[in-house]
């Protein structure tokens, strides 16, 4: 795909500012393209990427979505941020003017093999560990999306012999064109962005768009064990892989993410040890039941990252203590009954935050202790206070951040401060 967008003297409008509108920009100044930046936001963070955009000489508009821009443009990048039927991108739409993702973008300028993964659970774990495996073996690997890294940042740095392990979720595939992985890896398929997505029909056709431009030189890989998923190969073009969502091997006991990556390693003939060492030696990733600290004798984890009903049960059933655990943000339209058993068995006392706490209050009345907090550090802090040695505090909110942080990186961030601060009290 290098090299097939033309992108010299064009006008090209990128909706929304965040950091992958801020990478695209980029991207699209220094590949000549005349760039305008519009978001509808106008607070701390856009200004702070207005400022940083200032010296490129990249114009940029906060606080509006001025018409004329987007209706004279040669091209439109949308930022995953903004929704696919927001009314900027249908003026554009209503003058044929083409529009596409920051990946479709990055993917038009890049030279090097693309992993994309995406699925509902999991995608940032099994993208960072595809990369592990891979650079283990003295590949140059480029690991970015939604991960942390903008697949457009990394543009200039990628060589035609790297491979780049790209993390994707369902609101960058709705505006792909020809975006054609060499590997494609769908994890798993759960009831999510449902704030975002009309219904699960839409949610799957955003997923399936992954493959549909790869063709018999190309591979899908599908997890064998989560039916709806399963029945995609048949319509995908490309070779398919199945991995398990257990596996054990030499007597090691692998999950459905480690499985996927170490399938995906197969297709580029890493030998099975090698595979299986760096696996071992994967650390995980943060606000993804990481680590934190023991106060105490009670453990710490964050699990931020956990914004689904699915991976929080994920978390829960990793976990071999009775469990506090935090729930609670804003509600993507989960359905957290599923999960009632697992509550009943696994968690002690829940302790719930954010605007989604009344329903989850609702799913799991009468099944174990429930307390409000009003505020996220009287959450944690009530947590550690009723928490007895060999417990865990587990921050797993099964639910978006957005009605009380930016992200739930900062949620975690803020976690982490926090029982910092339990810490130095308990020691005195």
């Amino acid at each position: 795909m290098h090299n097939k967008l033309e992108l010299k003297d064009k006008k090209v409008v990128v909706a929304g500012l965040a950091r992958s509108g801020v990478a695209s920009a980029i991207l699209l100044k220094n590949e000549g393209a005349c760039v305008f930046v519009s978001d509808i936001k106008d607070d701390i963070d856009t200004r702070k990427n207005k400022e940083d955009l200032g010296r490129y000489a990249i114009e940029v508009e906060l606080g509006k979505h001025s018409p004329y821009l987007f209706e004279n443009a040669d091209l439109i990048v949308a930022s995953p941020g903004v929704k696919y039927d927001a009314k900027c991108l249908n003026w554009a739409r209503a003058k044929n003017i083409p529009i596409i993702s920051e990946i479709e973008l990055a993917a038009g300028l890049c030279p090097a093999a693309v992993i994309a993964v995406t699925g509902t659970n999991g995608k940032s774990t099994t993208t960072a560990l595809i990369g592990e495996i891979l650079k283990s073996t003295g590949r140059k690997v480029h690991i970015c999306g939604n991960i942390g890294k903008a697949f457009c940042g990394e543009i200039a740095k990628i060589a035609k012999d790297d491979i780049v392990s790209l993390e994707v979720s369902s609101f960058q595939l709705e505006t792909i064109v020809n975006f054609k992985p060499r590997v494609s890896v769908i994890l798993n398929f759960n009831r999510n962005h449902l704030d975002r997505h009309k219904d699960l029909e839409e949610y799957l056709s955003a997923k399936k768009r992954i493959f549909m431009n790869q063709d018999k030189g190309d591979w899908t890989v599908l997890n064998k064990d989560d039916s709806v998923i399963r029945n995609l190969a048949c319509e995908t073009q490309a070779e398919v892989k199945f991995f398990e969502s257990l596996l054990n091997i030499n007597g090691l006991r692998l999950n459905a993410n480690q499985v996927a990556a170490l399938r995906v390693s197969e297709i580029f003939n890493v030998a099975c040890e090698d595979a299986l060492r760096a696996i071992s030696n994967f650390k995980g990733l943060e606000h993804r039941a990481e680590f934190v600290d023991t106060i105490s004798g009670v453990d710490f984890i964050n699990d931020s990252k956990a914004t689904t009903v699915d991976s929080c049960a994920w978390a829960l059933s990793n976990i071999y203590k009775p469990v506090i655990l935090i729930a609670g943000g804003r509600d993507k339209g989960a359905d957290f009954s599923p999960m009632r058993d697992l509550v009943r068995r696994k968690v002690k006392t829940l302790i719930l935050i954010g605007e989604a706490k009344e329903k989850i209050k609702d799913a799991y009345r009468g099944i174990t202790p429930i307390i409000e907090a009003q505020t996220f550090k009287q959450a944690v802090y009530t947590a550690g206070n009723i928490a007895c040695e060999g417990d865990c505090v587990l921050l797993s909110p099964m639910c978006a951040s957005f009605d009380m942080f930016r992200d739930y990186e900062e949620r975690g961030r803020v976690f982490r401060e926090i029982v910092g601060e339990l810490k130095n009290y308990a020691q005195g």
